[in-house]
């Protein structure tokens, strides 16, 4: 069993989106989300792509969907349409976006897979309420499936849990649930067949409530002898 994790970071700067990249490498992160929300300048998004070996994500969450972009529909569409041009493998985008199927096409065009996403931060759904979501994002043309929900009792854990153990056999998916109670699910959905998990790179570096570190999830797979 691989487990696959993802660290996730919101830079300023390009200098920053850089130095985090390679701080991410140098814990052998096999995926890096480049939250793109405040990066002050996207001009240089070829530099960011197309440094270091593991897999780049691109994502420009507004904030409706959490996030801290405050331009148009339209300009945050342009801006990940044009890290899908300088080369980023995927692109993360909100189940909720407007001709969301001409977008993700627009991505598969430009050689990006598309990696679309629905968080429900007021609480978990059922698991008929997260297969109905599943079905939106794989009718939309998505390559990867990611379904965060929000843990209020530990026991919300084991319903996320058991739906992506069912969901990864028909799509690649990313299923855990936000908040201090919903670590477990953060931890142990690769067990349960996610495509990967979340983490930030180090304490203070948070981009979602409940993130642990890379290296506070590689120690506890080792005590699990998972790694």
């Amino acid at each position: 069993m691989t487990v696959k994790i993802c660290v996730s970071f919101l830079p300023k700067t390009l200098t920053e989106a850089l130095q985090l990249i390679e701080k991410a490498e140098e814990f052998k992160a096999d995926f890096i989300e480049v939250r793109l929300d405040c990066l002050k300048d996207n001009a240089e998004l070829a530099d960011v792509a197309n440094h270091g070996k593991a897999s780049l994500i691109a994502t420009n969450r507004s904030f409706n969907c959490g996030g801290k972009f405050s331009g148009s529909e339209t300009e945050r569409k342009k801006i990940l349409l044009d890290a899908a041009k300088k080369g980023f493998e995927y692109v993360d985008v909100e189940l909720s976006t407007p001709k969301l199927k001409n977008f993700v096409s627009d991505l598969h065009q430009l050689k990006a897979k598309s990696i679309l996403s629905f968080h429900n931060f007021d609480g978990p759904l059922s698991l008929s309420e997260l297969y109905k979501v599943l079905e939106k994002e794989i009718m939309n043309g998505a390559d990867v499936c990611k379904i965060v929900t929000t843990a209020r009792h530990v026991e919300d854990n084991l319903t996320i849990l058991n739906f992506t153990s069912g969901a990864c056999r028909s799509a690649k998916i990313v299923c855990f649930s936000m908040g201090k109670l919903g670590k477990l699910s953060r931890l142990f959905s690769p067990l349960f067949g996610g495509f990967f998990t979340i983490a930030s790179l180090e304490k203070g570096l948070e981009t979602a409530c409940g993130q642990m570190t890379i290296q506070e999830m590689k120690n506890a797979y080792q005590i699990l002898e998972l790694a």
